[in-house]
């Protein structure tokens, strides 16, 4: 689809195409934030791919290291040892993945 569009296009596009290619996921999960022991609210990852990777997407001009944290916080939120960053902002896209590993 190219640059440019807003993040929620992108959004669209990706659940489709894991429908697709039958790739188990939920889009917009809920997860709960928790802060020593205590939970303090929900909170939304942009997909959970196969129960096991966190998929955070951004439409962006510039990978910052704040949305890596972002990722992080996450992962260790819900217990999960790889995430996906993907800016879709960007002329090549492979230039905007980034692989998360706790």
């Amino acid at each position: 689809m190219g640059p440019g569009l807003l993040e929620s296009v992108y959004e669209e596009a990706l659940a489709y195409e894991f429908e697709l290619r039958g790739i188990n996921f939920e889009r917009q999960k809920e997860i709960m934030l928790e802060y020593k022991g205590k939970s303090i609210g929900p909170h939304r990852v942009d997909f959970l791919i196969e129960g096991q990777v966190i998929l955070e997407i951004k439409a962006t001009e510039g990978m910052k290291k704040i949305f890596e944290a972002q990722v992080l916080t996450y992962m260790k939120a819900i217990k999960k040892k790889v995430g996906l960053l993907i800016n879709f902002n960007v002329e090549r896209l492979k230039d905007g993945i980034k692989r998360l590993v706790l």
